[in-house]
């Protein structure tokens, strides 16, 4: 199984501060989710036990439902932290 670190939105921080003026919303923090479960692998492993039968790994479940919680947990914040990007916010 190969585990990989997903950087927190370093690629496309430059072209998406610039582009969002106004203060984040629970639609971006559910896109970030998104990309960092895309990210992690997730649909290929899933993709793969629906055609096999074998389990994926519990550390790919696991991570998934930590990204969600994360999400959630972010998104009911009085005021989004113009950062949540940041890998301080998101499970490892």
């Amino acid at each position: 199984m190969k585990l990989t670190v997903i950087e927190g939105g370093r690629k496309n921080r430059g072209s998406d501060e610039t582009t969002r003026s106004a203060a984040p919303t629970a639609q971006d923090v559910r896109k970030e989710a998104e990309r960092r479960i895309n990210a992690s692998g997730y649909d290929a492993w899933r993709v793969r036990e629906l055609a096999t039968g074998a389990p994926m790994p519990v550390e790919i479940r696991y991570l998934r439902m930590q990204i969600e919680y994360a999400a959630q947990a972010i998104a009911r914040f009085v005021k989004i932290p113009t950062d949540f990007t940041s890998d301080n916010y998101w499970p490892a």
